[in-house]
């Protein structure tokens, strides 16, 4: 599979061989959502939390007389029935969201994730992306010139400089190779990944 080789300019420079089986794979779309949901319900931290009727701060008097109301019998306001009353069934804290996938799968679907945006011509190369101070001004005029207005930048370990200038960017996000999720593949309408970044995934995923 051959990807496109980018300058600075956003211009292409050259054809790079990759990978087949990281980016030359059909797009399995039911295995695409599985990955994305479990990794979205791994991300969930089980805080929520409800009371029953013991723990909601209610008096425990009578609300009114057994008979003669014309209404159901009631023995305390904190009853599930009643509005502010305790839940039946509440949420804990202690809940777990997270789902089990296998490596196998996650592998090969970030592969059906980066085979289709090959596919799609939303995926470019570049040899090296770095600016010269931690400048946010820089970064911007760097991305802009390469032709990008919302993109995802994926290197192989952060450059100071290039995390720092990058974190005012709503539209734009450097992840490292080992931080890269499925979310983000798809989330942006463009990605952009360093030639070292390139051969890292390789490694990990091809």
């Amino acid at each position: 599979m051959e990807l496109k080789l980018i300058n600075e300019q956003g211009q292409e420079a050259n054809r790079l061989q990759a990978s087949d089986v990281l980016f030359g794979r059909e797009y399995n779309e039911s295995l695409v959502h599985q990955v994305v949901v479990a990794y979205q319900a791994n991300a969930r931290s089980g805080n929520r939390a409800q009371k029953d009727r013991e723990q909601v701060k209610h008096t425990t008097a009578k609300p009114f007389r057994q008979k003669g109301t014309g209404r159901a019998r009631a023995g305390m306001s904190s009853s599930p029935l009643w509005r502010g009353g305790g839940r039946i069934f509440p949420n804990s804290p202690d809940e777990d969201f997270s789902q089990k996938l296998n490596r196998k799968m996650y592998r090969a679907g970030m592969a059906s994730i980066f085979s289709q945006l090959a596919r799609e011509d939303r995926l470019a190369v570049v040899e090296s992306i770095a600016v010269d101070a931690p400048k946010t001004k820089l970064f911007a005029q760097k991305i802009k010139s390469m032709g990008y207005d919302s993109v995802l930048v994926l290197v192989e370990s952060h450059d100071e400089n290039v995390f720092l200038a990058s974190r005012n960017l709503p539209n734009v996000l450097v992840l490292e190779v080992n931080e890269a999720d499925p979310v983000s593949l798809i989330r942006f309408p463009k990605v952009l990944m360093t030639k070292s970044a390139l051969a890292k995934f390789e490694e990990m995923l091809g």
